[in-house]
């Protein structure tokens, strides 16, 4: 048994009363951003009185800072600066959820805004078309902490049956994950798949192909919307890379990455190529595939459970067990994309994607933490 929140025992029925009260001609708009952590998203709403159709119509706001770990009291105020607008499953149309940036009084970026620096270097890379694809894993938990569905003493059976299973003795939360998905399209998030994981109440989606910064902008909004599903239904989802101990896997977000070059015929050439330069690399990647500089990533890649470890570089096909995979069938094709797994699930896909294109696709690539 797990413990669910107070608030999803709630009349829900009572809700959708509210909901479906007509609202004129007012338009609520909802902005979203990443907090001081680099790892939690927050929301505000705001009415406007004409249907925002594109993110020139929508103002900068603005928050404080200081409840969010991002400024001092004394000079709190913070700028929400909008870059991508998506429809809202919550409350449906016509009304908005909105990505924002965050800046400084200064309108210098935030610490935690990896996105400013990461649209400079895609705009460097663009006439390369980079596409990525990021594969976000998560754990259910109750409220308490304790797995979803998990027995409240001792443990469930060892990892085997609960991969891409079915049943109700091994797939936990299915009705999250699905509200998720469809929540994920109605907004228009380029969500391409979901599947359970190898972990009981572990699953997974994906989001891509996305060209350049789009990655980072569908990758977030899609966290969003898992932590507001899974607040309707009064469980918890944890990005933490290792949420148990013992013998169960970790918690990933591995990228795939593939320029217009290696999706040539003959592209495996340029695969191999970004993967040489990636080996060169690796301390400088792990300390950026986690928002601690690979402190989180150390609990997970320990050379087990389908990871490589993290002290060392490794590629091979078809090898989950290696730092780089090449799909068998991109082997066999010589040509198409590769999947970098060091990545921890809670990384940051601005920072992620940013060192993937500073590494393989500009000329010379530049330290990984230069902003400039």
């Amino acid at each position: 048994m797990s413990y669910v929140s107070d608030s999803s025992s709630l009349n829900k029925a009572l809700r959708l009363q509210y909901l479906s009260l007509p609202q004129g001609h007012s338009y609520q708009v909802t902005y979203v951003w990443i907090d001081g952590s680099g790892e939690g998203l927050r929301s505000k709403t705001r009415t406007m009185d004409t249907e925002p159709k594109s993110i020139a119509d929508l103002p900068e706001w603005n928050f404080d800072g200081s409840s969010t770990g991002q400024s001092e009291g004394r000079n709190s105020d913070m700028l929400l600066i909008p870059i991508c607008m998506f429809r809202d499953p919550f409350i449906l149309d016509p009304n908005k959820l909105v990505l924002c940036e965050v800046l400084k009084h200064t309108r210098e970026p935030a610490e935690s805004n990896h996105r400013n620096s990461c649209n400079k270097v895609m705009e460097k890379v663009k006439e390369l078309h980079p596409w990525f694809g990021m594969e976000q894993e998560y754990t259910l938990l109750g409220v308490d902490g304790h797995p979803y569905g998990w027995p409240r003493l001792g443990y469930p059976k060892k990892q085997g049956p609960y991969y891409c299973s079915v049943g109700a003795d091994r797939a936990f939360g299915r009705d999250i994950v699905e509200s998720h998905y469809k929540a994920c399209l109605y907004a228009g998030i380029k969500i391409s798949g979901t599947n359970a994981e190898v972990m009981p109440s572990q699953w997974e989606f994906q989001v891509g192909p996305c060209e350049g910064i789009e990655m980072g902008d569908h990758l977030w909004m899609a966290r969003f919307l898992l932590h507001r599903v899974c607040e309707d239904f009064g469980v918890v989802a944890t990005l933490d890379p290792k949420p148990m101990t013992g013998d169960w896997n970790g918690a990933g977000c591995h990228i795939n990455v593939s320029t217009e070059q290696m999706r040539e015929e003959g592209g495996i050439e340029h695969i191999e190529k970004a993967i040489e330069k990636l080996s060169k690399r690796h301390v400088e990647h792990i300390r950026v595939y986690d928002p601690h500089g690979g402190e989180d990533n150390k609990r997970r890649l320990t050379g087990h459970h389908e990871t490589a470890s993290i002290s060392d570089f490794s590629a091979g096909v078809a090898n989950r067990g290696a730092s780089i995979r090449i799909p068998r069938q991109v082997g066999q094709d010589k040509c198409g994309y590769f999947e970098d797994r060091r990545p921890a699930a809670n990384c940051d896909p601005y920072a992620v994607t940013c060192a993937m294109a500073r590494t393989c696709m500009l000329k010379e690539g530049k330290d990984l933490h230069e902003l400039e």
